[in-house]
């Protein structure tokens, strides 16, 4: 599963033994806590002098109400739009990744069609594992296959150290960040990385799976071995993120895909750690960190004390029902039914609403979709989908 897309602007080891509960809301950035990001990132600067402090969909993440609707859209870069799919003709998904001049032309296509908010870091949930030295490819019409299962303990010791060799392979990253926000502007970045569970998942699957019976089965017979390998996953991914923000990024999501799957207790007792490790490695910085899991409506909760500071909430859920669940004062991003994007514009419109009303008493609320655009979307729906969300109010309470 891939993450990808990009917003418009006006320029083209251990475990933790229980998560840190994130705050409610975060206030604005103080000049000692943005001194701990680079000296020319575009956090330090404001949006009058070409950074993208004070940028709408950066205020909304902080639980500061902008005067119009934020929105970007998961996916929003990538295979439903026809000059990605030319500019990726004979290059490999994985390759894409790693280019850093392919990379951040990817990322910055949409501005050219949709004009959002916020641009989200074009990769892939396994791009860490492959620049770390495992092998892993994406198989069309499959997804991400592991050469090799990680099903033991054996498996687990024999996973590569986390060490400088893992740094300089993420070099590539760092530049095609630096290439990004240099394009983007006054445009935020997300970074992006696959959660603990779901890559881990793939890891011990060897593939995508459908139940993920075997991950949960290591959990349950070998909790040892699965919490090294989270713990790996872990490490890996939040380091992914750090390089990331350092690079320029403004804000991070943790993508976790297949977490529905867990119940409550199995995801508390072997996943909210790991996932609370890997924001961890970012949370020393002045950046939102949002936390998205499809199908999670029952660990939202959880998932927020793991060291959330905005929550993604997918299309199963109403965002004022999140909002009763989650503690006052979050920050929330969704969650638009992909499916309208296949319906009449009225029927978008009217979707595109309901859930403005729905985030309105959010402290802060970015438009999202409640997964990620499917291939086959029309462009020009996001587009206008996108052009009528900025003519709308913000919808306070």
């Amino acid at each position: 599963m891939s993450e990808t897309g990009i917003a418009a602007g006006p320029a083209v080891g251990t475990t933790p033994d229980t998560p840190t509960p994130a705050p409610s809301s975060i206030r604005p950035e103080t000049p000692a806590e943005l001194s701990a990001l680079p000296a020319e990132h575009p956090a330090r600067r404001p949006v009058a002098e070409g950074g993208v402090a004070g940028a709408s969909v950066l205020r909304e993440l902080r639980g500061d109400r902008a005067d119009t609707p934020s929105v970007w859209f998961m996916r929003q870069a990538g295979r439903s739009l026809p000059e990605y799919r030319s500019l990726r003709e004979g290059t490999t998904m994985l390759d894409s990744c790693v280019r850093p001049d392919m990379a951040a032309e990817i990322t910055v296509q949409p501005v050219r069609r949709h004009r959002v908010d916020a641009g989200i870091f074009f990769s892939d949930i396994v791009v860490p594992a492959r620049q770390a030295g495992l092998g892993v490819e994406i198989q069309p019409g499959v997804g991400p296959v592991f050469d090799h299962p990680i099903r033991t303990e054996a498996d687990v010791d024999a996973l590569p150290a986390l060490g400088d060799d893992y740094e300089a392979a993420l070099e590539p990253i760092r530049e095609a960040v630096r290439l990004t926000v240099a394009e983007l502007g006054t445009t935020p970045l997300i970074g992006f990385a696959g959660a603990p569970f779901t890559v881990a998942s793939y890891m011990v699957e060897g593939g995508p799976s459908r139940d993920h019976l075997r991950t949960r089965a290591l959990m349950r017979s070998q909790p040892e071995v699965w919490a090294r390998l989270a713990a790996w996953v872990a490490e890996l991914s939040g380091r992914f993120l750090r390089a990331q923000v350092l690079a320029g990024a403004s804000a991070v999501q943790l993508f976790d895909s297949w977490v529905g799957a867990l119940s409550a207790d199995m995801y508390t007792t072997h996943v909210q750690a790991h996932s609370a490790a890997a924001l961890a490695r970012v949370s020393d910085l002045p950046v939102p960190r949002i936390h998205f899991g499809v199908g999670a409506a029952h660990l939202l909760t959880p998932m927020w004390e793991a060291g959330a500071t905005a929550m993604g909430v997918d299309h199963r859920l109403r965002l004022d029902q999140a909002l009763d669940i989650l503690p006052a004062g979050t920050p929330v991003q969704g969650n638009i039914d992909p499916a309208v994007l296949f319906t009449s514009e009225q029927a978008r419109f009217e979707e595109a609403r309901a859930v403005l009303d729905a985030g309105a008493r959010a402290s802060g609320h970015v438009v999202n979709l409640g997964h990620g655009v499917a291939p086959d979307t029309d462009p020009q729906v996001l587009t206008d989908l996108v052009s009528f969300l900025h003519e709308q109010d913000a919808h306070r309470a």
